[in-house]
């Protein structure tokens, strides 16, 4: 790991972005991973983390010759052998298309390069994590019955992916190096080399904004109405948002939900389609600060609100929240690396192609606002398509039949 973290910084590719502590979290893991201890049998995160390692007015080249430096000098004063056993220990897998996340955009993407005869690695951070994986039922995805959870649907895809050639690997990846034909992609347990490399890691990169949102998640709290409106029809809901996003969620909510209760802290921005919303009978704007989310062991059973002094509890069956909006996961991208667009999401072409030959974007980390498991599917068979031919230097895409 020290050695994929010294190769970074010597190519000047790390990027610490602001409230990132990227250097802390490769000590955290590898100490778990590698077992690996500091001075004084204190572990090496805490002594980075002690020393500033963290500290993002620190230059880069500070930071990663401490975190070397730490990593190394603390198994040295154990001796040197030792130092170049564990050094030597990180593998190295070389790959035709390594895809970062496996979630329904990735194991399709897999699925389909596999088939095509490319070496493909699949890497996945935690399979119960994701936003296929928290979804408690799947209802609208073609050919799946209604009671299939979300986890046996992304078990499923995993599984064909994998049974077509694909590598599944659990690890997270820090740092990728995206210079050159060949592609690095580093984690603490291997680094892994591709002639492509496909980002598909969602967009869920954000902390729960309501006490009680992440313990309900996938029970009751949702952050996608066209995904679960349905499972609410004759029920009272609550959205929480004052955006544009919040504000089409709720409209589309109405066709279910005997009542949506519509949480803003402030007033409604003026716009027409918030108007609309204001006017339909079946909902109930809220001015107030939503407290916490309420709930037992069958789901989210209400909301606590504040409206000025009072505070007030909504018996509601489900919670839609858009107050931070999805965030996508790149914080494991260099800052520039590939270009982003203004929402943060990566900036693709109709191929799914980033800025960088060889690197494509998949799913919801390109922010998209069809954020429905079809879609992602859709964007991994495309990338799959367009990544063969890139593979193959051919101009035309090969397709699995033809009309003669």
């Amino acid at each position: 790991l020290a050695q994929a973290i010294l190769a970074q910084c010597s190519s000047n590719m790390i990027r610490l972005q602001k409230g990132c502590s990227c250097t802390n979290q490769l000590a955290q893991s590898t100490r778990s991973s590698h077992g690996f201890r500091g001075l004084n049998g204190v572990s090496l995160a805490s002594q980075l983390a002690g020393q500033g390692v963290h500290d993002l007015g620190k230059s880069q080249h500070g930071l990663c010759t401490a975190a070397v430096a730490f990593l190394f000098g603390s198994l040295a004063q154990r001796g040197s052998v030792r130092v170049r056993r564990k050094a030597s220990a990180v593998e190295e897998v070389e790959c035709d298309v390594c895809i970062v996340g496996s979630g329904p955009a990735g194991s399709t993407c897999a699925l389909y390069t596999a088939r095509a005869n490319h070496k493909t690695v699949m890497l996945d951070k935690n399979p119960a994590t994701g936003a296929l994986a928290i979804t408690s039922h799947i209802a609208n995805y073609p050919g799946v019955e209604a009671n299939v959870s979300g986890q046996e649907l992304l078990e499923k895809m995993q599984e064909q992916a994998i049974s077509y050639g694909t590598e599944y690997r659990r690890a997270q990846v820090y740092v990728l190096d995206l210079e050159g034909d060949t592609k690095v992609v580093y984690t603490p347990v291997a680094s892994f080399k591709a002639k492509v490399v496909v980002l598909a890691t969602g967009a869920m990169g954000r902390k729960p904004s309501f006490k009680g949102e992440e313990a309900y998640l996938g029970q009751g709290v949702s952050y996608c109405a066209t995904c679960d409106g349905a499972f609410y029809d004759g029920s009272e809901v609550a959205v929480a948002g004052n955006n544009k996003e919040a504000v089409e969620e709720a409209q589309f909510l109405t066709k279910f939900a005997s009542t949506v209760h519509w949480i803003t802290t402030g007033d409604p921005k003026p716009d027409v389609h918030a108007e609309d919303l204001l006017a339909n009978p079946k909902v109930k704007h809220w001015k107030a600060r939503m407290l916490s989310i309420e709930g037992n062991a069958s789901g989210v059973t209400g909301i606590r609100v504040q409206v000025k002094g009072d505070i007030q509890t909504l018996p509601v069956e489900g919670v839609f929240i858009y107050v931070a909006g999805s965030k996508p996961m790149t914080s494991f991208l260099q800052e520039g690396s590939v270009q982003l667009n203004e929402d943060g999401g990566v900036a693709v072409n109709d191929q799914m192609a980033t800025s960088v030959p060889g690197v494509f974007a998949i799913g919801d980390i390109r922010n998209t606002p069809f954020k429905q498991v079809v879609v992602a599917a859709s964007d991994g068979c495309i990338a799959a398509m367009a990544i063969d031919r890139y593979l193959s230097g051919r101009k035309s895409m090969k397709v699995d039949w033809a009309h003669k």
